[in-house]
């Protein structure tokens, strides 16, 4: 069963990091518009961030599998037809504003189920494990997807990339769909929201935790705009090595994860996340190329640690009944704030110069995830399963 979630998950993920890729081909090769790229890319991210709430309700309120199940079909059909419109030469953007809204939509319910998902198969010991093994698929597929998008557009044609895209839904669909969960009932509606909110705010370890990550997402999309315009001055393939010592960075510390005795697993989180401030500090010295790669590995691996631990811990602490409407809050934060981050850094960097943002964003991720330490349950070492490394 396990195995079946990491493939799953590894499908879906490269699946949807094709996705941003693809579409921005699309439409560079067709209108060549910024305006229309940026309509298309928003039509995929606001009904996502609106619709999150509602696909935590209806995580908990239905078996995980069907809800995924589910999503990555819709989300099938739309690449499906954004390939088949390519492919027979037709190229409207408002056709790929609205399947993109269709994707977006789609995975604003698969996204809180797939917690829900890996708490009702994977228990105990075992749990940190695997949330280890997927988050190590998703981050090779992330990482490899823009390559395998770029090459699939150029070599054979964006409709067949995007067929490809429907092909590994689909895939994904019928290998997540196939597990099976009990089902939990839950409250319906408004009602079933508000329950939701309540569980956060009777647990101040989760709402500071999950505020400090939105700090550092929004911080991360500082760091990756500003970030090549301010390395290019090593080579323009400087950006590319820092990168790429990030993802060795993050791969080191997702594999890392289950074998470290970490007993605070909440306080590991936090010191995790606080690491993102290095290659923050080191652009804005400026320090040279080099340096930069090395902060942004250790960054890297303090959020490839965070990923497993938090992931489980929260499976953990929150009754699985609750569990998709609580994440669903998590993952707004986190989905929102980068966008933001990317789109201010520019202006930003123009009205006060990069070094200001960039001390002020260091010194921001710093305070937001270590502040979470101050919460007594943070300090509480974890039962032994979950602090057991394996052996």
């Amino acid at each position: 069963m396990l195995t079946r979630l990491v493939i799953g998950r590894a499908l879906s993920a490269l699946a949807t990091a094709l996705i941003p890729t693809t579409l921005t081909l699309v439409v560079l090769m067709g209108s060549g518009d910024a305006a229309d790229l940026g309509i298309v890319l928003a039509c995929e991210l606001v009904p996502m961030l609106v619709l999150l709430p509602f696909g935590g309700v209806v995580a908990d309120r239905f078996p995980p599998e069907r809800v995924v199940l589910f999503a990555d079909l819709t989300r099938c059909a739309a690449q499906a037809a954004i390939g088949v419109e390519l492919l027979l030469g037709v190229e409207r953007i408002a056709d790929l504003a609205v399947l993109a809204a269709v994707t977006g939509a789609a995975a604003a319910f698969g996204t809180p189920a797939v917690p829900r998902l890996v708490a009702a198969t994977v228990e105990g010991a075992a749990r940190l494990r695997a949330n280890a093994r997927i988050g190590l698929a998703t981050s090779l597929s992330a990482v490899g997807a823009p390559a395998i998008a770029g090459a699939l557009v150029l070599g054979v044609g964006p409709g067949w990339a995007s067929l490809f895209t429907a092909v590994l839904f689909a895939a994904s669909a019928f290998t997540l769909g196939g597990v099976r969960t009990a089902r939990a009932a839950a409250p319906t509606g408004v009602h079933s929201l508000l329950s939701g909110w309540r569980e956060i705010r009777q647990r101040p370890w989760f709402l500071v935790s999950v505020m400090g990550h939105g700090v550092w997402h929004f911080c991360a999309g500082l760091f990756l705009t500003l970030g090549p315009l301010l390395t290019v001055r090593n080579g323009e393939a400087m950006w590319v090595i820092i990168v790429q010592c990030g993802t060795v960075g993050m791969l080191a510390g997702v594999f890392a994860a289950p074998r470290l005795p970490i007993r605070r697993p909440l306080a590991g989180c936090a010191v995790g996340a606080s690491l993102y401030a290095a290659p923050l500090a080191a652009l804005a010295v400026p320090l040279n190329g080099w340096a930069v790669a090395v902060a942004y590995a250790v960054a890297m691996f303090g959020l490839g640690l965070l990923v497993p631990l938090w992931e489980t811990v929260v499976a953990d602490r929150i009754p699985v009944e609750a569990l998709g409407r609580v994440r669903s809050f998590d993952s707004l934060i986190s989905f929102a704030t980068r966008p933001l981050g990317l789109a201010v850094a520019a202006p930003l960097a123009g009205w006060a110069g990069t070094a200001p943002p960039l001390w002020i964003a260091a010194v921001a991720v710093a305070a937001a995830s270590l502040s979470v330490l101050g919460v007594r349950e943070v300090r509480t070492p974890a039962a032994p399963p979950l602090a057991a490394p394996r052996r």
